[in-house]
C-alpha cells in the first residue's frame, strides 16, 4: 500500500515538474525576443551611418573605427563590435526557438544562453496551464520519472535482497 502511495506521489511530481517545461520554455524565448529587439534598436543609428557611407557595410564601419587615430572612435569600434556580435548570437538563439516543439526543447536544455537562461530562471513564476502541449510534457515527464524511480529501486532491491531459491527436497 505504502508503495502505490510513492508510486502516485512520485507520478504527480513528475506531472507538476512537466507542466513547468512548456512555460519556462516560453518564457526564455519571450526574453531573448526582447534582447534580440533591443540590440537590433541599439545598432540602428550605427545602420544608417553604415548605410550613407559604407553601403550598409557594418563591417566596414567598424574598420573604419579601429583605422581611426582618435582614440574614442576606436573604443567605439569595440562597444560596436561588441553589439554586433550580441545581436548576431540572440538572432541564432531566435532561429533555433522558431521550430518544432522538440528542436526547441533540445535548444534551451542544450544550448540556451546561459545570462539569459539564468535571468528566465530568477523572473520564473512556477504556474500549472493546462494547454495540450503543457499537458502532453506533463504526463511524459511523470512516466519518465516515474518509470526511472521504479527501475532503480527495483534493482536496488534486487542487489540488496536478493530471491533465495526454496531449497531442493531429496525425495
Amino acid at each position: 500500500m505504502l508503495r502505490s502511495y510513492i508510486r502516485l506521489i512520485l507520478f504527480a511530481l513528475g506531472l507538476l515538474v512537466g507542466v513547468q517545461v512548456p512555460g519556462f520554455m516560453s518564457d526564455y524565448s519571450q526574453r531573448i525576443e526582447a534582447h534580440r529587439l533591443e540590440a537590433h534598436q541599439a545598432l540602428e543609428g550605427y545602420r544608417k551611418t553604415a548605410g550613407e557611407f559604407f553601403g550598409g557595410d557594418m563591417d566596414r564601419l567598424v574598420a573604419h573605427y579601429r583605422a581611426s587615430d582618435d582614440p574614442v572612435f576606436q573604443s567605439d569600434a569595440d562597444s560596436l563590435g561588441m553589439l554586433m556580435r550580441r545581436e548576431k548570437m540572440l538572432d541564432a538563439q531566435w532561429q533555433a526557438l522558431q521550430g518544432r516543439w522538440y528542436e526547441r526543447a533540445w535548444h534551451v536544455f542544450t544550448k540556451a544562453n546561459p545570462q539569459i537562461l539564468d535571468e528566465t530562471w530568477q523572473g520564473y513564476r512556477y504556474q500549472v496551464v493546462l494547454t495540450p502541449e503543457c499537458m502532453g510534457w506533463g504526463l511524459a515527464c511523470a512516466f519518465l520519472l516515474s518509470w526511472i524511480i521504479e527501475a532503480i529501486a527495483l534493482a536496488l532491491a534486487v542487489l540488496i535482497m536478493p530471491r533465495r531459491r526454496p531449497a531442493r527436497r531429496l525425495v
